[in-house]
């Protein structure tokens, strides 16, 4: 981790932290004006930003909002980059998270199975 008051570019402090897959992809975000650095829109890529500063955006479904602690010098591993930020974003509801799918205990239908839908009318082709 960087020392104190140094500033790096709002893309690459996405990719470092891991909100975004490529640099590339954070920079396409940036520049759609998806981000909000501190309240305000931000549609450079090359933005600096630096420790306590608030960042806004959406990720999947849910609006993330974090403030940045640390500034990396690595793209490092998941444990590494959770510490370059503190997540402030309310806790999503039960409702938005979608269930697993549960096993019906159904699969492929037997044999005989097929011949009881075969006898319920013709298929497709015939």
């Amino acid at each position: 981790m960087a020392a104190e008051g140094v500033r790096i570019r709002l893309d690459k402090w996405l990719w470092h932290a891991r909100f975004f897959k490529t640099r590339t992809l954070a920079a396409k975000e940036v520049s759609a004006g998806h981000i909000r650095v501190n309240g305000t829109r931000v549609s450079k890529p090359a933005q600096a930003v630096g420790s306590d500063d608030v960042l806004t955006f959406v990720q999947g479904r849910a609006a993330r909002v974090v403030r940045v602690l640390a500034i990396g010098t690595r793209r490092g591993p998941a444990p590494e980059a959770q510490l370059l930020y503190d997540d402030l974003s309310p806790p999503v509801p039960e409702e938005i998270v979608p269930a697993a799918p549960k096993y019906e205990g159904k699969g492929r239908p037997t044999k005989r199975d097929r011949r009881k839908l075969d006898l319920n009318g013709p298929g497709p082709l015939e």
